[in-house]
């Protein structure tokens, strides 16, 4: 009888010791990120990486249209990356992630390339992140701004960004009216926001 109890006690033990190692675990906070391949990208030549954590993420819009479905999103972003990489001669699309109004994020240059969304002084140590649309006179839904609190939370989670990281708009690193008016005015009451 004494022994069994002790394999019990053992088993018990062996259990509490589990539950505790869970709690110190990362969490798996990360929402699905629609990659690179998914959503067709021309292959990027960029080879200029980001040295991890950041500090700064830069807020920004695309300024053109909008898109909610999957599908839509799938070819703007693809319009995007056309734009940036045909007409600007960029090495690729110059966001390391685009939110759609689907509420999803789609991959740009991801958490290791450095990007083209801001001026050049911010770009080697910001994330960009751009949401596709213009958001001058509205603001994103929903789901779209809790794709980015989630994209960022999962940055963290990462190492990829500082947990003390600050958000910016664009229009507090550049002279530009992007993230637009609307944009703009919601991300001053996230946590992060810093116009300094």
């Amino acid at each position: 009888m004494s022994r069994r109890c002790a394999l019990l006690a053992w088993a018990l033990l062996g259990l509490l010791r589990l539950g505790e190692a869970q709690k110190t675990e990362a969490p798996a906070c990360c929402s699905p990120i629609v990659p690179r391949n998914e959503w067709r990208a021309l292959e990027s030549e960029c080879t200029q990486r980001l040295s991890l954590p950041l500090r700064y993420v830069v807020v920004s819009h695309t300024a053109g249209s909008s898109c909610n479905t999957p599908a839509s999103c799938q070819q703007q972003t693809q319009n995007v990356q056309s734009y940036h990489v045909k007409e600007q001669g960029w090495c690729d699309v110059g966001y390391n992630f685009l939110i759609g109004e689907d509420g999803l994020v789609y991959e740009g240059r991801g958490w290791n390339f450095m990007g083209a969304h801001a001026a050049r002084f911010w770009n080697p140590m910001s994330i960009g992140i751009s949401f596709m649309g213009n958001y001058m006179d509205r603001v994103p839904p929903p789901r779209a701004l809790r794709a980015a609190q989630g994209l960022l939370a999962c940055g963290v989670a990462q190492g990829a960004l500082k947990s003390n990281y600050v958000v910016k708009g664009h229009r507090d690193v550049q002279r530009t009216l992007s993230p637009g008016d609307q944009l703009y005015n919601l991300i001053q009451n996230w946590p992060h926001y810093s116009s300094r």
